[in-house]
């Protein structure tokens, strides 16, 4: 009764709500009803085509259930009223469900070798396959590892004629492999194969640095004779037969699986010239796309990147649109995209978990772009550059907003993806997000057109997992000013200092952010990131890269355990590098020019200043030790009376408001591992020593076992991991405790070192190391260690 009270206490504030018209539509509603509260209509279709007909702000509320869509639903022009708003969402205090999955009904028999089979009525194409909401793999080869590095399992022989031989027909299948660097990925469907084993292919048009594949990292699904594992699938198309490994006690008579059919949910389709106006999608489920890796990919100008354009929900043509408090997963795709024009318009207050490829992307037109060129080699010479600042149109994405969104789990199928993506568009605002668990950045500028973003306030960590030379936040900036060729570029600079600055017209803004990538820079802008101010960061273990570009102000950051990294610098860069604490030396590679300023810094240690000094900067730069309030607890924040605030300047800034900001998100976002501050000075006390590629050191203080979790003073603390050049990367991570190295225990660094002598490292090795609060066995496969 209690229940049924508040019920209606819901509906009659809802029905009561002033100058409003409601519509309702329920799954069991029927389209000849009238849309009311006790008539629903059946289909979202319907009461968006009542909806044009009223006057005033509208309200279409969906009441709990699933609503199963058999094409996108299409905002358009005819949706929009001036001034008023159109909102479609759940009824309070209940979930609707939109999905572009539709259910198989199936009849199993068994097949062999603990394989079932059944008929597909009526036949259709099927992508990917879901049992009970969980998405379940393609057979493939090798068998899905969840502790895989990349793809969650590759192998060298994934496609070896020895074994696509063994193959009958591979038609139809697929082959993923990661960039010969790890820049990323490629697809490409099989079509077949010829006598001596070798496949034939189509694809690899997703990455647009095409410098080849990568020999050990590569895995194939969808193909029949690999089904060999619980929980892996095979359709075989031209006879509609599904073929599935039941997973242990897998009861199939109980299983509901379902098939994603569409690639969109919901597009908002206008123009600059007829925009979709004033339309809000609030508290939605939006779940079970098809993944589009294999559908046409178009370049991001000279990136590295080229991209789907195309998401779950799709802004096209919008101003002040919005998707907000909503829950997005089990995604093929990417989740929401803004394509070309679209302004003030916002997705906050969502949940994005288990995204096939990017979860919010902004892409402009490339025709608004002036002198363009796709490719890293390419450029146009300059003396036919187009030398207007800006962009030549309004097609594209500006005052945007993505704020308050708890992103992870994504790139299921893609890895050259990210949390957030902008290319060519302009004052993005990217602010209070949680973005962790990615194989590639989480925060991505694929170049400078056209700036003025805001980065603000994010938590992101636990990123450029699956992929190499790339930080938790990332950037490009080869604009129409830039050329591959060294000598053109530093001539032109010289010659024209503001070339750098005609895409890039606004500066770009990261502040307040908590950056951690134990597998790459935490902040790394890459070849010809321009126009940048970057203030009031915390980075937690990578630091901060520049590479060459212009006009970068770096000041007042926390680099923990790390350094700055400056790569490559042009003559007349005029970048200034500030009251900044570091605390290892800097690791310039290539760097014979300066900038304008790289002073008044606070070094942590003698070691780095001295080096700092060798090269004519620093010289108002101090050493002074570096104590952190609280670092257990993520408070990284200096004393009052530390000389860095009263010699140098350094201002401490809030390290609470990193984030999610609302209590649902709030509750389940995760938060990164804090780490224990080291200093290099101590080396002769301490033992910090380089082994492999990891700095090293006996777990010997209170605060490395806090830090770690463990409860004695026992083994080998990582103190970090060169993410470039260390052959474990892949598989140790900073914070980790080594505890055994092949069968000898680890005790302390001595110990290591002698079994690090008695081991062969040409046959697989077993390492133990305490992670996450337990002990945890890595397998390194032989000749990773040469």
């Amino acid at each position: 009764m209690k229940k049924l009270i508040t019920g209606l206490c819901l509906l009659m504030q809802v029905v009561n709500l002033p100058a409003q018209t409601q519509y309702f539509v329920a799954p069991d509603g029927n389209d000849a009803n009238n849309g009311g509260s006790d008539a629903p209509f059946q289909s979202i279709e319907k009461a968006q085509q009542e909806a044009r007909k009223a006057n005033g702000e509208i309200t279409i509320y969906l009441r709990e259930g699933t609503y199963r869509l058999s094409q996108p639903l299409i905002f358009t022009p005819a949706d929009s009223r001036d001034g008023k708003q159109l909102t479609l969402r759940s009824y309070p205090g209940e979930q609707a469900t939109l999905t572009g999955g539709v259910r198989l009904n199936l009849s199993w028999k068994p097949y062999k070798k603990g394989i079932m089979m059944a008929a597909v009525a009526p036949a259709m194409p099927i992508d990917m396959l879901l049992a009970n909401g969980s998405i379940r793999h393609m057979a493939r080869y090798p068998n899905f590892d969840s502790t895989a590095v990349r793809f969650n399992g590759t192998a060298a022989d994934a496609t070896s004629p020895k074994r696509v031989k063994k193959w009958k027909n591979p038609e139809g299948g697929y082959l993923h492999a990661m960039h010969l660097h790890d820049w990323g990925d490629f697809h490409y469907r099989i079509t077949g194969k010829d006598k001596a084993g070798n496949l034939t292919l189509e694809g690899g048009w997703q990455n647009n640095r095409r410098s080849g594949l990568h020999e050990e990292n590569r895995m194939v699904e969808n193909i029949f004779e690999e089904l060999d594992a619980p929980g892996e699938w095979y359709y075989d198309a031209p006879s509609s037969m599904l073929y599935y490994y039941p997973m242990p006690g897998e009861d199939l008579a109980n299983v509901q699986f379902e098939v994603p059919r569409l690639k969109h949910l919901i597009e908002l389709r206008g123009t600059e010239q007829q925009p979709v106006r004033h339309v809000t999608m609030k508290d939605l489920e939006l779940t079970q796309t098809m993944r589009t890796f294999m559908d046409k990919y178009e370049p991001l100008l000279r990136s590295d990147w080229t991209v789907y354009r195309g998401g779950a929900v799709v802004f096209e043509g919008t101003e002040d649109c919005s998707l907000t408090g909503s829950y997005l997963h089990n995604l093929g795709g990417n989740a929401v995209f803004y394509s070309n024009y679209n302004r003030n318009s916002t997705v906050s207050g969502s949940h994005f978990t288990r995204i096939g490829a990017s979860a919010v992307c902004f892409v402009g037109d490339t025709d608004a772009v002036r002198s363009p060129s796709f490719e890293y080699n390419e450029s146009v010479p300059a003396d036919k550059l187009d030398r207007i600042p800006g962009p030549k149109s309004n097609n594209y994405p500006a005052h945007c907003l993505v704020y308050d969104n708890l992103i992870h789990s994504i790139g299921l199928f893609e890895k050259q993806i990210t949390g957030v993506e902008l290319s060519m568009c302009q004052y993005i605002t990217v602010s209070h997000n949680s973005i962790y668990d990615t194989p590639r950045a989480g925060i991505n500028i694929s170049e400078g057109t056209w700036g003025g973003h805001i980065i603000e306030y994010n938590d992101v960590f636990d990123t450029v997992k699956e992929t190499g030379d790339h930080g938790s936040f990332n950037s490009w900036g080869r604009d129409r000013f830039w050329y591959s060729n060294r000598q053109v570029m530093d001539s032109l600079a010289l010659a024209e200092p503001a070339l750098p600055l005609l895409d890039v017209i606004a500066p770009i803004t990261l502040r307040n952010n908590r950056f951690r990538c134990d597998r790459g820079w935490d902040i790394d802008l890459d070849d010809g990131s321009t126009n940048y101010h970057i203030y009031n960061n915390l980075c937690l273990n990578g630091g901060i890269k520049l590479r060459e570009g212009f006009y970068r102000v770096v000041e007042n950051n926390i680099m923990v355990n790390n350094s700055f990294h400056p790569h490559v610098w042009f003559k007349n860069s005029g970048d200034v590098f500030t009251r900044n604490i570091v605390m290892t030396p800097y690791r310039p590679i290539l760097v014979a020019h300066w900038g304008i300023e790289i002073d008044y810094n606070i070094f942590a240690d003698s070691i780095g200043y001295q080096d700092a000094r060798k090269n004519k900067t620093d010289e108002h730069s101090i050493v002074c030790p570096v104590t952190f309030r609280n670092p257990a607890e993520g408070d990284y924040r200096v004393e009052d009376n530390s000389k860095a605030i009263s010699q140098c300047g350094f201002k401490n800034f809030d390290m609470d408001g990193f984030g999610v900001v609302s209590p649902r998100l709030k509750a389940i976002a995760k938060t990164p591992d804090y780490p224990q501050p080291i200093t290099q000075e101590g080396a002769a006390e301490s033992d910090i020593i380089s082994w492999q590629g990891l700095c090293i050191k006996n777990l010997e203080t209170l605060g490395e076992r806090s830090a770690t979790g463990m409860d004695s003073e026992r083994g080998v603390y990582v103190v970090s991991v060169d993410a470039l050049g260390s052959p474990l990367r892949d598989f140790i991570q900073p914070n980790d405790v080594i505890l055994s190295l092949g069968e000898a225990v680890v005790n302390n660094l001595e110990d290591l070192q002698k079994a690090d002598q008695q081991i062969d490292w040409g046959a697989s090795q077993k390492i133990v190391v305490f992670r996450t609060q337990k002990e945890n066995t890595l397998m390194i496969p032989g000749n990773t260690i040469k």
